[in-house]
Parts: structure tokens; sequence; C-alpha cells
């Protein structure tokens, strides 16, 4: 089947060359500890951009201050072009950023349908207390097929499934529910080769749809594969900025490992050996 995924809805406010999401210099510190500092990023339509780094360099920090867990202590954060602060992760929900965390927040023995739902249930409405379970199972099918995963029984517990497929679920789940922007963190870090194309091929199909599309990874081949632009994190600072024309995957492979840190500790053991 297919992999598709439907456009956001038209009257998105955002449009031309306005980033759905953009930071300005934006720093994060807690109390003496400096975690980030002046990143500047930018998330238009129809694009992926490539958030990278190893653990510690900022990554996570970065991702809960767009979706709105956390607020900034420095710079600003646009959304339309727009300063926005977001007091919550409902106040982002509601411009249209969704975050799809590595860990997925699913209940694994739940059904795959009441995962999709999950905290936005339908309810009757003959019945205001009873779930309408046959319209979730059917909305779960239907999205769910648009993303290409053939699924025949959504009744099945969600922790059944492969990694790549509740990859998928939790993205379709934010899209259904009116993301324009998505956060995936590490969405193919435990995932095996095969899992991880289905996943890239859906990011692509997002990107192809007009989503913006924020992928958090430290594999730079994952990233060169689907990316349009690059950001490297390390320490908290932002260390590259580039488009996919601008850099060869070896180049962005060698900055991820350490560029000219690693060149220099590669002479160092060699020259040890002599």
């Amino acid at each position: 089947m297919t992999t598709t995924v439907e456009k956001p809805s038209s009257d998105a406010p955002s449009g031309g060359n306005v980033p759905l999401v953009e930071l300005k210099n934006v720093g994060k510190s807690y109390g003496n500890i400096t975690a980030l500092k002046d990143i500047c990023l930018r998330v238009h339509a129809g694009e992926v951009t490539g958030i990278l780094g190893d653990n510690g360099a900022g990554k996570s920090t970065l991702i809960k201050i767009i979706s709105g867990l956390h607020q900034q202590t420095d710079g600003e954060l646009l959304v339309d072009g727009e300063p926005t602060k977001f007091g919550s992760p409902a106040d982002a929900l509601e411009k249209g950023i969704a975050t799809v965390y590595q860990n997925l927040a699913v209940v694994p023995l739940m059904p795959v349908w009441r995962n999709f739902f999950l905290g936005q249930e339908l309810r009757k409405k003959s019945f205001p207390f009873s779930l309408d379970a046959d319209a979730m199972r059917a909305t779960t099918l239907t999205e769910l097929s648009k993303m290409g995963i053939d699924l025949p029984d959504v009744d099945v517990p969600i922790g059944s499934l492969s990694g790549g497929q509740k990859q998928c679920v939790a993205i379709a789940r934010a899209v259904f529910f009116g993301a324009r922007v998505l956060i995936l963190d590490e969405p193919t870090a435990a995932l095996g080769v095969k899992q991880s194309g289905v996943v890239l091929k859906y990011i692509t199909a997002a990107k192809e749809a007009g989503f913006g599309v924020v992928f958090i990874t430290h594999n730079p081949h994952h990233a060169h594969l689907v990316g349009d632009h690059f950001v490297l994190l390390n320490r908290g600072r932002q260390k590259l900025d580039c488009t996919y024309d601008e850099i060869t995957l070896e180049h962005l492979t060698q900055q991820m490992a350490g560029g000219d840190e690693l060149e220099a500790l590669s002479h160092e053991l060699r020259g040890g050996k002599n």
C-alpha cells in the first residue's frame, strides 16, 4: 500500500517563506547550568529539519522548548512569524505543534484504537458517558491505511506491533488531531534497518504533504536521507547550520563524530603506537 498523508488544513496561517516555527538566539539555563545558548532554528512547511547531536548535546531541552514543556530563558520563539510563549504542551498543540517522543507514551496492553484516541476519546451523543468504540475503531483503521499500514485488526494490543508500526501509529495520531509541525524524538533509534525504512518513508510523505518536520536523531545517515536542513548541537551550542545542498553525508558524519577533535585524537592514538 502506498504511503500517503493528508495535507494540513488549508486555513493554516503560515505560508510563503514565513517559518511555521522559528527560534531566535534561544537559550535555556537551569540555575548556573547553561543547557542551550544562542540557538537559531527555522522550521518551514514541506521541509524536514534534522537536529543532530550526541547525548548531552541539548536535543531534549530543545524539544521541551518547542513543545511547550519548558520556556526559554533567552531569545524568542515565533509561530507563523508571531512571538509566542507556551505555558504548557497544550498551548503548543493548539498551534499545531505535536511531539512524538521516543517512548511513544502508549499503553502496551491496550488495543491500537484505544491508544490512538488516548485522552481524546469519542463518546456517543446519546450516552455521553459511553465510549463510541465503533467510531474510534473505524477512524483508526482509516487513518492508518492513509499511512500505508495495513492493520486489519485494531483490537490487538499496541505492544504486539513492530517498532516501526508503533511509531507510525503515534505519528498518524498527531496528524489526525491537527498537527502542522511534527517533532519526532529519535524515531529510528531502537529500530532495525527495515523498520527504520518504514518510518523514514513516512517522514518523507509528511514533508511532501506540507508538514514541517523536526527530526531529532543521532544518526547522520538517517538525517541525510530525508533532511532538507541540518542543525548540529554540541554541548548546548549550535555547531552547524546548513542545507542538504551544502553538506555531504561524509562531512555531516564527520561533524557528528567530532570533526577536528576526532582527527586530533586519531593522530594522537596512532602516534602512541609508533
